[in-house]
């Protein structure tokens, strides 16, 4: 929070002018890890092995991560690639965005941190009006 911070008030001072656009772009790089890529539409059988040689190619890999579910382990169909230097996965995302890996054509972007603090599962708290839940029919 610190470096945002500084660098939102060094830009601010910039001779008093400055585009809200440049704000935004500003706060998007600080948010964005250009390390860091996240690998979607992965085939089921595609693990963290595969994945990291696919990509160990354009650079040293430092880790690569298949997301599975909690209950089943089973892939959820996407992932995540980290590089030792920017230009590695730069070069990797220029290259292997929409190419297929398993039988599957994949998607790369550069991931985005998730913000600190819990997660919602849902707008409702889980509670679904077909279930006899909240807003549902009482059945009676």
């Amino acid at each position: 929070m610190m470096a945002f911070s500084s660098k939102f008030g060094s830009l601010l001072r910039l001779k008093g002018q400055i585009q809200a656009t440049s704000v935004l772009d500003s706060i998007r790089c600080m948010s964005t890890s250009t390390k860091k890529l996240f690998i979607g539409g992965l085939s089921y059988g595609t693990d963290d092995q595969t994945l990291k040689e696919a990509f160990s190619g354009f650079g040293d890999v430092t880790e690569a991560k298949v997301i599975t579910d909690r209950d089943t382990g089973r892939s959820r169909g996407f992932g995540f690639v980290n590089f030792a230097d920017d230009e590695s996965a730069s070069n990797a995302l220029s290259a292997m965005d929409g190419q297929e890996l398993n039988g599957r054509n994949i998607r790369v972007s550069y991931a985005n941190e998730r913000p600190p603090g819990p997660r919602s599962f849902g707008g409702n708290g889980g509670f679904r009006g077909d279930r006899g839940g909240f807003g549902g029919d009482p059945g009676y």
